[in-house]
């Protein structure tokens, strides 16, 4: 991957440097590049593609610039040997994000009024962008409702369109950007907002005022369902080791939803 990032670097006549960004499993690796982000994304030949792999040149193109989020100014295919890398080089970003290296809160942050509001608008004007990609799928909730929730499957009945990722290393602070675009699309409603309550549940001022800004979406049916997804999409990836620390807090709000205990994994 470093050598894949140098080679990028060099032919898009950029000079990396600062720190290393590595995503899950080592799959992307990403570096300042002067005014830029230089981030690659690898994958086995035969596995290139498809609609993690174009996530981010889709956004550039369909979602509106007034939904806030790196410009992306160009990218990069090539294959090496059996293994296909994509370098995208987006806009850099000055703002950190309001965590580095885990998308979950472990304590309350203070963001101003001016935060949310954006933050607002930004998601309901994704919501009306029309796509065809499928982030969060009704096959997914048939499998594994009962093996996380304990509970029959329920019917997605309300979609929208969505960022699918929606966490704290993934949000700036003020001014807020959107960042890691890879997964956005069709999903339910209330998915993302579940999703970033989820990820700050161990800082309970925060959660409280997700739900307070967001109580249109997530205290309706459609917003519970799509909340429900996210939980459930958490557990599974608690069961593999993933967030030790929030997977009870997780479990306990999954049970208020549902009334059921959990499964133990």
């Amino acid at each position: 991957m470093r050598r894949a990032h140098a080679t990028a670097a060099q032919q898009l006549h950029m000079a990396a440097s600062g720190p290393e960004v590595w995503g899950w499993q080592g799959r992307t690796l990403g570096r300042r590049a002067g005014d830029c982000w230089l981030r690659i994304v690898s994958a086995k030949g035969d596995k290139a593609g498809g609609r993690l792999w174009e996530g981010t040149a889709a956004a550039d193109t369909h979602v509106p610039r007034s939904v806030p989020r790196p410009r992306l100014r160009g990218v990069l295919d090539w294959t090496s040997a059996d293994v296909a890398y994509r370098a995208e080089l987006t806009e850099y970003v000055s703002v950190p994000p309001v965590t580095r290296g885990t998308p979950a809160l472990d304590q309350d942050v203070d963001l101003p009024g001016s935060w949310w509001a954006e933050l607002k608008s930004a998601l309901g004007t994704l919501a009306t962008v029309p796509t065809d990609r499928e982030s969060v799928r009704q096959n997914w909730v048939d499998r594994n409702f009962r093996r996380f929730l304990g509970i029959d499957p329920i019917r997605i009945r309300e979609t929208t369109t969505g960022h699918a990722d929606l966490h704290w290393a993934n949000l700036t602070r003020a001014p807020l950007a959107l960042l890691d675009w890879e997964n956005w699309g069709r999903l339910p409603a209330g998915y993302d907002l579940g999703l970033l309550h989820a990820y700050s549940l161990a800082a309970p001022a925060t959660a409280a005022r997700i739900r307070c800004e967001f109580t249109h979406v997530l205290d309706t049916d459609a917003g519970r369902t799509g909340e429900l997804v996210a939980l459930a999409q958490l557990l599974q990836a608690c069961s593999r080791g993933v967030h030790p620390t929030l997977a009870p807090l997780i479990a306990r709000r999954a049970q208020e939803l549902t009334h059921t205990p959990v499964p133990t994994p």
